[in-house]
């Protein structure tokens, strides 16, 4: 069996994500969306990553694939549990949506640790992107857009790793509404993992 876990972003609870999972459900896909909380930034990325861990480990026996759409910080908190907290065994796709894999300036709004963590150059990114190569280790894509104000520069969204996947779409918080990027995430997760075949958009 296979599921695919959607994760929200800084901000976000399950709401945030019920659109893609009844768009994701038209398609066939077995979803389930789990929030790691509180999301406000009040405690750091690697906590909530250990509480996805930790709700994975109750709900889903270990031979259950995993796939995973992150959406924001959300991306992050995905990226935390494959790479550093033993996920990327049991893990078939990870597809983040506006995620500041790099980081972004707008993390500078609040001094609250997930923040300072999702700032350019941070420790917990430092150590993140230090080594990409669980990520070749799945089918990785990044959706992203260049006229994001929230991810700041717009290019923090990507990592040289999979797919780059670039849509034209205004407005960080209503990317989850875009026909086009729901489209793009199908995509991603119907995707044959024997023919994939990787390509920047830079």
């Amino acid at each position: 069996m296979t599921v695919t876990i959607l994760v929200p972003g800084f901000g976000d609870d399950t709401g945030k994500v019920r659109g893609l999972e009844t768009f994701l459900r038209g398609k066939e896909v077995q979803t389930c969306v789990i929030s790691p909380q509180p999301s406000s930034g009040s405690i750091g990325i690697d906590e909530l990553a250990e509480q996805l861990a930790k709700t994975i480990e109750q709900s889903f026996p270990p031979e259950t694939t995993l796939n995973f759409v992150g959406f924001s910080m959300g991306g992050l908190i995905c990226r935390a549990y494959i790479q550093r907290l033993g996920g990327l065994s049991r893990t078939e796709r990870l597809i983040t949506i506006a995620t500041p894999h790099q980081g972004t300036w707008a993390a500078y709004t609040y001094n609250r640790p997930a923040c300072v963590q999702m700032r350019p150059g941070s420790r917990f990114l430092q150590e993140l992107n230090h080594d990409l190569s669980p990520l070749r280790q799945l089918h990785f894509a990044s959706i992203w857009t260049p006229l994001d104000l929230t991810i700041l520069p717009s290019t923090s969204s990507y990592l040289p790793v999979g797919d780059m996947v670039p849509i034209v779409a205004p407005f960080h918080r209503t990317l989850l509404s875009d026909d086009r990027i729901l489209s793009a995430i199908a995509r991603q997760l119907q995707k044959r993992l024997n023919t994939l075949t990787y390509a920047a958009y830079l």
